[in-house]
């Protein structure tokens, strides 16, 4: 029943405090977010704490989603995003160079889990069509999405004007839009 439901409906559900409908919608997006988490992060164990982080914070705050204002899953990616880059700064306070140490050992570990080949399949996507864009325009958003930086810190790293780089970003982004909506026709 649950499966035929559309997202804001099922929405309507958590926001009554169904479970059922929130495992649903872990079902259809969990993947999703955990590639998203994983990109990021490049360590499983920090991507599957920020994957339930998420799905938390969409049972106790999904009311604050709003469908005039976008996409379902850009907020869940969004949210995503910002949860992953809360807990890389996190862990750059710690030790930097242990964040990355074990990402291959726990890779493997982990290969067995459900979802994980969908997430890295989508995140090879994304890397793919990263890869497609003009060098400038990528740098800025792996930078920005993926490392965490401001786009203030972005123009001071590269030593570029600040609306060169958000220039770049917006040019990318929309390449990059351009790119998913082809790739998911």
């Amino acid at each position: 029943m649950y499966e035929n439901l559309k997202d804001d409906e099922l929405l309507a559900l958590i926001r009554e405090r169904d479970q059922q409908a929130l495992a649903e919608i872990y079902d259809r997006y969990g993947s999703l977010v955990y590639g998203m988490a994983l990109k990021v992060l490049q360590n499983v164990v920090f991507a599957q704490e920020v994957t339930q982080d998420v799905f938390i914070k969409l049972w106790n705050k999904g009311a604050s989603f709003d469908s005039t204002r976008g996409k379902f899953t850009s907020w869940l990616l969004a949210i995503t995003k910002n949860a992953s880059i809360d807990r890389l700064r996190r862990e750059r306070k710690y030790d930097p160079e242990a964040l990355f140490a074990d990402f291959g050992e726990r890779l493997r570990k982990e290969v067995d889990s459900p979802g994980l080949i969908s997430a890295l399949e989508e995140s090879l996507l994304i890397e793919s069509m990263l890869e497609r864009l003009p060098r400038e325009q990528r740098l800025v958003i792996e930078m920005s999405f993926f490392r965490g930086y401001t786009q203030q810190e972005i123009s001071e790293r590269m030593g570029i004007p600040l609306g060169t780089v958000k220039t770049r970003m917006r040019l990318g982004m929309s390449k990059l839009r351009e790119m998913w909506k082809k790739e998911n026709a």
